[in-house]
């Protein structure tokens, strides 16, 4: 077994051929024993195993740099890197990150998890290596061509192209993202990929490279632009940009990448590797479904068969697939009625209104930013777009939700997913902050469903005449009602309730929280503490009347939320009974201001103290326990 006696990649450069192609296979099959019972990013780490060794084979890691773009392709490398034997931690709490994480390895260069942004730090990296006066570091790029559609990385292309630093981009092209890749880039790189006339060129020019090295690059440079101009007119994008531009190689052929990328450290500048790659390469079942293998949870490594959790069929659905479902109810109602997403559609189940009215649903790539003006320009000729953006990723757009949307009043539905904590994703992935940076937002409607009928109501709310900007989030995992398609019903907007009543202490939630602050309401009944909790629905506008009638009766109040305490809706509440002069004691529960690491949404939720254990204990801490059965406030 190769892979035994590798634990740095000092161990991988003393290999041979022979013993390198061992460890690609050994290294494929550790990969998927290992995600078969510990869930995490399958499809796309099968993908760069090859890659993955070459790089670390050829390059001087960690003094060289390889910078990963997301990271769902860090697996082999991680494991070459020292941390095999702590591998079957992989995002569990306490274990190691799903991502690179630059606290975790010398040899994560940069901490990642959203797209798009290696060439840019990878670019800072080597600018940094020219001012330290260090010509020999080596920094690579390692991007795939979901991500490059992503705006930051043309940025980054085209400041490092005009720079002439030494940088190297590696294209990992396998023609997906999550879903199969969109957009005219993605058609550009085909394009390339299949021209036979200019493949052939560029195979010769590789081997004269190989063959005469030094002797006769000088010649290749003359000559490279112009073969690329002559024989094939799309395929100077890159060389356009300053980068030289190599490939397309076969990104499995471990042998032959080694020998390209030696040939490559021996180049100056900017350029980029374009690598042909099989996402869920070396297994079937993933390489035949590529998106559902992306991330496929627990599954058997022998029959393929994904493995679901017992009972399954009769836990509630998932709040995304109540969305999918009832955008195309509404759709079918609406005809104005669209829908965008940036590279998502199955992740968030708008692949279910896809699938009856393609033309009418947009997946722009991996663009946040773009997909909200994209919706903004809609919705000035009375579309009415949904455009759905993982909580965390919206962050991205921000700018875009304040000039192109709210200044301008539009009816844009913004749907959050995954909003609150999200799980073994971590820190890069929790949906945390968007009540703090939506709510300060003038003229926006924020709103938060309890459960899945609520969700539907307030998608239904959101699209009918003169709602202006209005904002949905709501969390990753399953609702509360297995039954849950009612019919519609308008929500007044800034408008709460309550959803029980008692007289000790009062509860305001808002979103999902609010069913744990209920299930704490029926147990501390048991032992004689009667609490009100209070769904808000809305954390802008504010329920205003409801707030005045909750702080007039209750002495000491608990605010819930899955967001930032920071700017959240404890923080809305505070600020109102900072304008109205109102001296309650208030608890905020909700994520406290640090970055919370990765492990199940659960364990999360009690080390953030918001799920219904902690609840119940933070009011038996503020409440005295009840004298031989007798409340407290009825002694007054």
């Amino acid at each position: 077994m190769i892979l035994e006696k590798v634990e740095t990649p000092e161990d991988l450069r003393k290999l041979n051929n022979k013993e390198l192609l061992q460890l690609a296979s050994e290294l494929r099959e550790f990969i998927i024993d290992q995600v078969s019972g510990n869930p995490g990013h399958l499809g796309a780490n099968l993908g760069v195993v090859e890659l993955s060794i070459a790089l670390h084979y050829v390059y001087g890691t960690p003094n060289d740099k390889l910078i990963w773009d997301v990271g769902h392709q860090a697996y082999a490398h991680k494991i070459l890197t020292g941390r095999k034997d702590r591998f079957h931690t992989n995002r569990k709490l306490n274990g190691i990150s799903g991502f690179p994480k630059m606290d975790e390895s010398e040899y994560d260069a940069f901490g990642v998890g959203h797209s798009s942004t290696s060439i840019s730090a990878a670019l800072g990296i080597a600018v940094a290596a020219e001012l330290h006066k260090d010509p020999e570091k080596q920094v690579i790029a390692i991007i795939g061509d979901g991500s490059l559609t992503g705006g930051l990385a043309f940025e980054g292309l085209n400041n490092a192209g005009i720079r002439n630093t030494n940088l190297l981009v590696i294209l990992n092209d396998n023609r997906m993202a999550i879903d199969a890749n969109v957009g005219a880039l993605s058609q550009y790189l085909i394009d390339i990929s299949t021209s036979k006339t200019y493949n052939k060129a560029k195979t010769k020019l590789w081997n004269l490279l190989g063959k005469y090295g030094p002797v006769a690059r000088n010649y290749i440079r003359k000559i490279q632009k112009g073969l690329k101009t002559t024989l094939f007119s799309g395929s100077n994008l890159f060389e356009s940009l300053h980068f030289r531009y190599f490939g397309p190689v076969d990104g499995h052929d471990l042998i032959y990448l080694i020998h390209v990328l030696k040939d490559l450290k021996e180049l100056k500048g900017p350029k980029i590797l374009h690598c042909l790659t099989v996402k869920g390469k070396g297994y079937k079942h993933a390489e035949e479904n590529q998106t559902l293998w992306h991330a496929p949870g627990q599954f058997n490594k022998e029959t393929g068969e994904i493995i679901k959790k017992a009972g399954a069929q009769k836990t509630p659905p998932r709040y995304q697939d109540v969305f999918g479902c009832t955008l195309l109810e509404l759709a079918r109602m609406n005809e104005n009625i669209v829908g965008i997403t940036p590279a998502m559609p199955s992740g968030c189940s708008m692949n279910i209104m896809m699938a009856e009215m393609p033309h009418r649903v947009f997946d722009v790539g991996i663009a946040e930013q773009h997909a909200v003006t994209f919706s903004a320009g809609l919705a000035t000729q009375g579309i009415v777009p949904y455009c759905n953006i993982y909580s965390s990723f919206m962050q991205r757009a921000f700018d875009s939700i304040i000039h192109d949307v709210a200044l301008q009043k539009l009816n844009v539905i913004l749907c959050l997913d995954r909003a609150g904590l999200v799980g073994e994703d971590g820190a890069t992935h929790h949906g945390v902050y968007d009540i703090a940076y939506m709510r300060c937002i003038p003229g926006i409607t924020i709103a938060a469903p309890m459960d899945e009928i609520d969700l539907r109501n307030l998608m239904y709310t959101a699209q009918l005449p003169n709602k202006g900007p209005f904002v949905i989030r709501y969390p990753r995992g399953n609702g509360v009602y297995p039954q849950w398609q009612e019919a519609f019903k308008e929500i007044s907007i800034g408008k709460g309730r309550m959803i029980k009543s008692g007289a000790d202490i009062a509860i305001l939630s808002i979103g999902h929280p609010g069913n744990f602050a209920l299930e704490a309401a029926k147990q501390l009944e048991k032992e004689r503490i009667n609490i009100a909790v209070y769904d808000m629905r809305f954390v802008k506008p504010l329920d205003e009347e409801l707030l005045h009638e909750v702080l007039k009766n209750f002495p000491t109040i608990i605010t819930i939320e899955d967001g930032s305490i920071k700017g959240g809706f404890g923080s809305a509440v505070l600020e109102f009974m900072c304008d109205n002069t109102y001296t309650n004691k208030v608890i905020r529960l909700g994520i406290p201001d640090e970055f919370i690491q990765h492990g199940k949404v659960e364990e999360l939720h009690k080390i953030c103290q918001i799920d219904t254990e902690s609840i119940v204990k933070t009011v038996k801490d503020l409440v005295p326990k009840a004298v031989f059965g007798i409340h407290l406030n009825s002694l007054k």
